[in-house]
């Protein structure tokens, strides 16, 4: 697998290195994120839509730890500023970067799955 497609893009594997281990791991960890966020996204866009704030956080805040785990920093950033908009219950932020968020998640999902081939 080129590493190159993540890299050339952002993202930032040593970080995740630093925290898994190896490039093994990393790519394990990589597919459980694919696979959780075929449900995560969908459910943050319901619970925003609801205008279900306290649940909202909690999705946003387990795609930001899972991001910066991965070393996905501006998808854990945008994550991070919605998990705080949300919990003080600032619906018009929210309102105003959930597309700007669920682009950057996309975004990184495509080159996530371009690397693990899964295009």
């Amino acid at each position: 697998m080129d590493t190159t497609i993540l890299t050339n893009n952002g993202v930032d594997i040593n970080k995740g290195l630093e925290l898994l281990g190896d490039m093994e791991t990393y790519n394990e960890t990589l597919h459980d994120f694919l696979e959780e966020s075929k449900t995560r996204i969908p459910q943050i866009v319901s619970t925003f839509n609801a205008g279900d704030m306290p649940n909202y956080a909690i999705l946003v805040h387990a795609m930001k730890s899972d991001s910066k785990y991965l070393g996905f920093d501006a998808l854990a950033a945008k994550s991070y500023d919605h998990e705080m908009a949300s919990k003080a219950n600032n619906i018009e932020f929210v309102s105003q970067n959930i597309n700007d968020l669920l682009v950057e998640a996309n975004r990184i999902i495509g080159l996530v799955k371009q690397y693990l081939g899964e295009v």
